[in-house]
């Protein structure tokens, strides 16, 4: 058994948790909405033709923004197609993913489902195909309150208020050779900027979020975020980051590797964004969204992204995801929370079936798959202020990383509440950790009022529609806490969750 050590000071925080880093991502892509989150005629579906089974999942999920409607489909996506009387909608060819499209579901449909499920809508405009006021004309159908073709023209579709969308996205990753309308960093940082002005003239609080590189290993990387914000510095509130972990040789040590990679690419946007900053004397400091992250590697290529012909709802990099991936999902809600002070929002990409955290069959039920389990438990505990972790940890080398401790861990405490949460990633394969946790500035009557492991004897195990509980988190039984801390085994590969509550009498000293 190693022996880890984990030092958190209530004093010591790196900054106020923005709960939006427990977003999620729809596209128009395989059976993500198709299938996914809206389907007439299934057994569990309402009026609107939602599934409430996937609806029901994704408050357990604890979803709380969602970008839509894509994502490669967006660079070619038309909104004027997706909203008034279904029967006159046009059918469409989706040429990212050699798709045929309905329109059956779209703007009007998809923040009626944001509703229903509790979550914050976070959409995108199209700087692919189209530009700066084809952008204005999505905001004023949206936000405006009526009185004008386009604000009427939804009063007429059957929204009378306004659906008042906050975040917004300027294009998709266009900065890909795959990208429909891809553009130079020049090109589209003049294009964000017009945009950005032009959309804030119709609805004046929205919050912008500027296209990061789609691949961190594309070689434009870094050159790519330093020209876009030098045109739309002034612009735009946030660039994206996009980090998708694979597992090309098949090595569990090296695939959790991508957890420090994640952690290395989001302080190196930061860095580079805080750089233009600096040339410009400016104290502004751009935020980053996440908003795709996620693993995917078995079902990326082939069949899996393109099929014969034009199929409608074909079934998509529907990626099958085992214990191992649920170990790294667990460690890169880690390295989002220990990045509060830079990382306002993040999207697991994506919600439903296209690598999707829920599964469903059509006409059948839905499942959660492995990596479900430490989102859920990591939105349901993290609360209030991040502290910043002080790890004591054996190292092993990686290539992805040349120093890899066997502990990822991050905390976070509420000091409304008086909970602090827990969470450690034993990188360990064959060794359990004898974990000691030392809380200072805190209570030291505090309790433990929850803890769970995932954990499985099989890295490939998964969860599927006839075992959709093969992989699921358990009551941690070998814990203990009190004496200003708390001493945990943590299995080998396992991911871990403690909550400990302070008395009522330390939640207002």
């Amino acid at each position: 058994m190693i022996r880890t050590r984990l030092t958190l000071d209530r004093d010591f925080v790196i900054g106020e948790l923005d709960r939006r880093i427990f977003g999620a991502f729809v596209e128009h892509l395989g059976r993500c909405v198709y299938t996914g989150l809206y389907e007439p005629g299934h057994p569990d579906a309402d009026a609107q033709g939602l599934r409430r089974d996937v609806l029901a999942l994704t408050r357990e999920l604890g979803a709380t923004i969602v970008r839509y409607p894509g994502g490669n489909f967006l660079s070619g996506y038309r909104w004027e197609d997706g909203v008034g009387p279904r029967a006159q909608r046009p059918v469409r060819l989706d040429l990212a993913w050699h798709s045929t499209e309905s329109n059956q579901f779209g703007t009007d449909e998809f923040i009626a489902w944001c509703r229903a499920a509790s979550v914050e809508p976070m959409m995108a405009v199209n700087l692919g195909t189209r530009g700066a006021d084809d952008a204005r004309g999505l905001i004023e159908y949206c936000n405006h309150p009526g009185g004008t073709a386009l604000s009427d023209q939804r009063r007429r579709h059957g929204s009378e208020a306004p659906h008042g969308v906050r975040s917004w996205c300027l294009g998709n990753e266009m900065d890909a050779p795959w990208q429909i309308g891809q553009k130079t960093a020049a090109e589209y940082g003049r294009l964000a900027r017009d945009t950005a002005q032009l959309l804030r003239r119709v609805s004046p609080h929205l919050q912008l979020t500027a296209c990061g590189s789609s691949n961190r290993d594309l070689p434009t990387f870094g050159a790519w975020e330093y020209e876009v914000l030098e045109q739309c510095f002034d612009d735009v509130d946030l660039l994206s980051v996009h980090a998708y972990f694979e597992n090309p040789h098949a090595d569990t040590w090296e695939f959790l590797g991508n957890i420090d990679r994640m952690d290395m690419h989001i302080r190196e946007v930061a860095a580079i964004a805080d750089a233009v900053a600096a040339r410009r004397h400016s104290r502004k400091r751009i935020m980053l969204a996440v908003d795709e992250w996620n693993i995917w590697y078995k079902a990326r290529h082939g069949a899996h992204a393109h099929q014969p012909g034009w199929p409608r709802t074909p079934r998509l990099i529907e990626e099958v995801y085992n214990f191992e991936d649920a170990l790294a999902a667990g460690g890169a809600l880690s390295v989002l929370m220990n990045n509060a002070d830079r990382v306002r929002v993040a999207c697991l990409a994506q919600l439903v079936n296209a690598i999707g955290a829920i599964r469903t069959e059509p006409g059948g039920p839905a499942w959660r798959q492995t990596i479900f389990h430490p989102f859920a438990l990591a939105a349901r505990h993290a609360r209030g202020q991040v502290l910043r972790p002080v790890i004591d940890s054996p190292t092993r080398y990686g290539v992805l990383h040349p120093e890899m401790a066997y502990l990822v861990a991050s905390a976070t405490h509420d000091p409304a509440s008086g909970r602090t949460a827990i969470f450690a990633l034993n990188r360990h394969l064959s060794e359990a950790q004898e974990l000691q946790v030392e809380l200072r500035g805190m209570d030291p009557r505090q309790q433990l009022i929850d803890a769970h492991e995932l954990f499985h004897l099989d890295m490939n195990a998964a969860n599927t529609v006839h075992a959709p509980d093969t992989v699921a988190p358990r009551p941690h039984r070998e814990v203990r806490a009190g004496d200003g801390g708390l001493r945990a085994r943590l299995k080998p590969g396992s991911w871990n969750v403690f909550v400990l509550q302070a008395p009522s009498s330390a939640m207002n000293p």
